[in-house]
């Protein structure tokens, strides 16, 4: 991720902001020493403006996140992102594959034992039509072919219409929502359908996780409870 430059947002006043929080300055301070992987967890002040982006009134959004900079956040979809939602586990090896052998990512969170990718606006409508297109079952029993039946579960995809739950800009604690890949930049890369449905097919027909290359991930704990969250909102 990319180190932390000062930011000249036109979004924040520069004056001494209502609720006693420059939320920017914050933002720059806790990136000034950390490791890299920890930098990749952390919003900037660039990211938080991006974020900010999505929504039709930007500078209110980032006075309710200097109010509160350690509470999640709603955001629209359709506009700046859209957002494809996966259970935990196969996010978990999307991401492998992207990483090790693709381009990378977008901001990526986890919420409620599902992972939600962040993606060029436009795919939440595009990515089922391409799945269906190439016969991947999406855990349904209809409309699917037998060869892949099963093999992909449910992705949620929210696009126009929809919003999406954002971990906290600063902070995050217990099952709630935290930032994998959080936006660092204005104008991050997102993926598109076409880069998310060559994930998705990969990883669909592999029979294990990926043991090559580098993981973003640490070793998965063999004797772990799993638990199928896929239909949990």
């Amino acid at each position: 991720m990319s180190a932390w430059l000062k930011d000249e947002t036109t979004l924040h006043s520069g004056a001494t902001p209502r609720h006693g929080v420059d939320i920017f300055a914050l933002l720059r301070d806790r990136t000034g020493d950390r490791a890299a992987d920890d930098r990749a967890a952390q919003v900037t002040a660039s990211g938080a403006a991006w974020l900010a982006g999505a929504t039709a009134y930007p500078r209110s959004t980032l006075s309710q996140w200097e109010a509160r900079p350690g509470s999640p956040g709603v955001l629209p979809c359709g506009s700046a992102f859209d957002v494809v939602n996966v259970p935990a586990l196969f996010g978990r090896r999307m991401l492998e594959q992207l990483w090790a052998e693709g381009p990378g990512s977008g901001p990526v969170a986890t919420h409620r034992g599902r992972m939600l990718l962040f993606a060029a606006p436009g795919t939440a409508q595009r990515l089922p039509s391409l799945l269906a297109w190439e016969e991947w079952g999406t855990g349904s029993t209809s409309g699917s072919s037998p060869r892949h039946q099963g093999s992909m579960p449910p992705l949620l995809c929210h696009g126009t219409g929809d919003a999406v739950t954002v971990p906290p800009l600063v902070g995050g604690s217990g099952g709630g929502p935290r930032w994998l890949v959080a936006p660092d930049t204005r104008n991050p890369w997102l993926p598109g359908p076409d880069v998310l449905l060559w994930a998705c097919v990969r990883v669909g027909r592999s029979a294990a996780p990926s043991t090559t290359g580098n993981s973003i991930f640490p070793p998965a704990d063999p004797g772990a409870n799993v638990y199928d969250v896929s239909r949990r909102r």
